[in-house]
């Protein structure tokens, strides 16, 4: 089969590797799809995802949907030509979080994508069938890749208690981004603000549900936003940038006892925070880790409004292409939204 291995900081090499037949208890499927998140950017433009350096050769991809070709001894429900999203996460299930449900921050978590754990930008991958989620004919293979970053973002708005009465600012509107607009409007949040640089993405962000766009090169966001709500500032802000002082920004457009989700990844291991406005103001700070089970609903709301997400995915280009795929990517060209990496174009 072949693979796409991502060997220096810009550089991807198409290499041929073998895969063995699915073991008892396993499906093979063929990788369709993959999307290119924001973690494959880091190691592809700075060789790292925060404090975890890449180790080349690296196989990134974590946002796949397939096709399967095979299907293991002992395994039920999955036929050859069934369509799935495909789950990256391998958990051990035993130990003291996912004892405790908190299964995304297992002891011992295997994550393909990350070094020694080869992702999804291959043809063929074998998998435990508890991380396949069949998609209905409703949802195409392209769509099937959102559904892990919307699995993120759905569990982002659970995790600070998001009520529909809040008032939402989300900075950045990437695909998470974007996706986090799209699981507040399903959540019946109040008012949506979407800040972002690029004309295009505050565009694709009302699609999404967000009711104001703020370009932060015309105007100081933080003041905005405070005169949008009467000086209060905002319940609840969510950054997806990660972007040189967005965490801070975020921080000084909330109100009093508010809540600051971090869902981007920094670039840096070590960022500053304004402590002042976090204590004033007893701002409660949440770390997203990916999601938590929340594939299925994810899987659902994509299946209930397809043509809501549809114009998430821009761009497609195939695996040997994976190159032009990831420039285009890192520097926002060509009005991209969501790039995927498809086995036929």
């Amino acid at each position: 089969m072949r693979i796409a291995e991502l060997i220096a900081p810009h550089r991807f090499r198409l290499v041929e590797g073998a895969i063995a037949p699915p073991a008892a208890g396993e499906v093979q499927v063929r990788v369709d799809s993959v999307g290119i998140c924001g973690s494959d950017l880091h190691s592809y433009s700075e060789g790292a995802v925060g404090d975890t350096p890449a180790l080349y050769p690296m196989v990134l991809g974590h946002e796949p949907a397939g096709t399967v070709v095979a299907v293991g001894d002992g395994v039920t429900g999955w036929h050859v030509g069934d369509r799935a999203a495909l789950e990256p996460a391998l958990y051990c299930y035993h130990c003291e979080y996912c004892r405790a449900g908190r299964h995304n921050v297992c002891a011992n978590i295997r994550f393909l994508s990350t070094p020694g754990n080869p992702g999804f930008f291959r043809e063929l991958v074998n998998l435990p069938p508890t991380n396949l989620f069949a998609l209905p004919p409703t949802v195409s293979l392209d769509l099937g890749t959102l559904v892990e970053p919307l699995a993120v973002a759905v569990h982002s708005v659970k995790l600070a208690s998001v009520r529909p009465s809040d008032t939402v600012a989300v900075w950045g509107a990437g695909a998470i981004g974007l996706l986090t607009i799209a699981s507040l409007k399903t959540a019946g949040v109040k008012r949506i603000w979407s800040i972002d640089p690029l004309a295009h993405r505050r565009e694709l962000a009302r699609h999404l549900g967000a009711d104001a766009g703020i370009d932060p090169t015309q105007a100081d966001p933080v003041k905005q936003l405070h005169s949008d709500t009467g000086g209060r500032g905002v319940d609840v802000a969510f950054d997806c940038a990660a972007k040189e002082d967005t965490v801070n920004h975020a921080i000084r457009s909330v109100c009093n006892a508010s809540r600051v989700v971090l869902t981007g990844i920094h670039s840096g291991a070590l960022v500053p925070f304004d402590t002042s406005n976090l204590r004033r103001k007893e701002v409660t700070l949440f770390n997203v880790r990916r999601s938590n089970d929340e594939s299925p609903e994810a899987l659902a709301m994509i299946a209930e409004r397809p043509e809501m997400f549809a114009p998430v995915v821009t761009h497609r280009r195939s695996l040997e292409n994976i190159a032009e795929a990831f420039e285009i990517a890192e520097s926002y060209r060509d009005g991209v939204g969501k790039m995927m990496v498809v086995s036929k174009v």
